[in-house]
């Protein structure tokens, strides 16, 4: 292992946009880095810098190209690596940036630890010279307390707006074998929580049959301790019994009752046009019958407001449905003509300026309905894995983000608790006694 110029092993930071199947890449790269002898941390002066690319929207390609600015300004030594989809879709554009020294595409990114070291001089399969960095699960897991295990990835079903097929491949899954190892390796290390992460989740194991996605679960729960799984997004024709009675039945209170299922549009001409394959009605229908299996689960969504030939009776549908579905949160997209799909090319493009300003409209409306669900739960309690500590901050199993204070509700900020992190990485029951914005109060029972 060569040393940096301060005589100690290279140290690499790892910024993620996007996904949470990027987050899942991200802290497997944070790994292998650690077991090939690199030191991976927040350090303000990193060796090797590595950007985890999205490439879902324009912006996130902006958000990109400053990133990788960014990182060349502030560390003009280290090696800027530029990842990710982003990096997939356009690599030379990517290479033709004066900030980046390497770029790795989604293809190569199981090599790119190896290709970092080339780079650098180090020779890998070696003893390494350098003692390896403690593997925390902090370090591991880049400063967050949840496991984010991939099972599948790639997209077969090319949605006319979408470049995730294009920049991810065909689906395949990971071998369950392979999953139940890495969720009893979390659970073993600590890690309280595990966010299976993928891009179509419910077609996890079409390869064989012989595994779909309610088996995996089964197996997890059966075969792991891990105290929480959270299945990260589900398409509505997927929200099938088979799969719902496992949060009612054998995963109660492990299976996290939180369902994100992307909506994009409550008109059926616009989804049709989309190429989704349901209707707003069957999409309503999923919400109830995952609301069915889990009471106080959360719903939350993707919508995409101005898709091409959208009109306002159609954006007005799908604020509708939006309210019907009572929804606890949603990510709301301006359309965003990517090269290479077919949306791109469709006539009826809506101007950007009324493309924006639908979009803040239905963002007041998942606003609102977040606020709502938020308001509902005040006087229950929840179990919070807590995730930070100045102030002490978690997630409920619902997917709420909670703030422990002294004292009944209604207090100001300044009087939350400042607790030490002795209780991080720790799940407990805290009665949430009310709503601040974006996130509720709570205090011990």
């Amino acid at each position: 292992m060569a040393p940096n110029s301060k005589g100690a092993a290279p140290t690499v930071a790892i910024e993620t946009h996007g996904c949470k199947l990027n987050m899942a890449d991200s802290q497997r790269l944070a790994r292998e880095f650690l077991h090939a002898g690199f030191a991976v941390d927040g350090t303000d002066e990193p060796d090797v810098y590595v950007l985890n690319s999205c490439t879902v929207t324009h912006v996130a390609d902006r958000k990109a190209r400053r990133a990788l600015s960014a990182a060349r300004r502030s560390h003009p030594a280290a090696l800027v690596v530029a990842s990710g989809c982003f990096a997939e879709r356009s690599p030379a554009a990517v290479e033709a940036l004066e900030a980046v020294d390497l770029v790795v595409t989604n293809r190569d990114k199981a090599h790119l630890v190896q290709m970092v070291a080339a780079r650098l001089g180090i020779q890998l399969g070696q003893p390494p010279q350098f003692p390896r960095s403690p593997e925390s699960p902090g370090r591991r897991l880049l400063g967050r307390t949840r496991a984010f295990i991939k099972i599948q990835e790639g997209c077969d079903q090319v949605c006319a707006y979408c470049i995730v097929p294009r920049v991810r491949g065909r689906e395949r899954s990971v071998p369950v074998e392979d999953l139940v190892e890495q969720v009893r390796t979390a659970a073993g290390e600590g890690v309280k929580e595990v966010v299976l992460t993928g891009t179509q989740l419910g077609t996890y194991g079409f390869e064989t049959l012989s595994c779909g996605l309610p088996d995996l679960l089964k197996r997890l729960l059966n075969e792991t301790d891990v105290p929480r799984i959270r299945v990260s997004s589900l398409q509505p024709p997927e929200m099938t019994g088979e799969l719902l009675e496992l949060w009612s039945g054998v995963g109660r209170g492990r299976l996290c009752p939180h369902f994100h299922m992307p909506l994009q549009s409550g008109s059926d001409a616009i989804l049709a046009r989309m190429r989704r394959r349901y209707t707003a009605r069957q999409y309503l229908e999923a919400v109830e019958r995952a609301k069915l299996a889990a009471p106080d689960a959360a719903i939350t969504t993707d919508a995409i407001a101005g898709f091409p030939g959208e009109t306002d009776a159609d954006f007005e549908t799908t604020a509708d449905v939006m309210r019907l579905a009572g929804l606890a949160g949603a990510h709301v997209f301006p359309f965003s003509a990517r090269p290479g799909t077919s949306a791109a090319r469709f006539p009826g493009q809506v101007p950007v300026d009324v493309r924006i300003e639908r979009a803040a409209g239905l963002r007041r409306v998942a606003e609102a309905g977040a606020a709502e669900f938020r308001s509902r739960l005040a006087g229950h309690t929840r179990p919070v894995l807590w995730e930070s500590s100045m102030p002490l901050s978690g997630m409920t199993d619902n997917y709420v983000r909670v703030e422990m204070v002294e004292g009944a509700a209604g207090l100001e900020p300044a009087d939350r608790v400042p607790v030490g992190r002795s209780r991080m990485n720790r799940i407990e029951e805290v009665l949430l006694v009310g709503v601040a914005g974006d996130h509720m109060l709570a205090r011990r029972p």
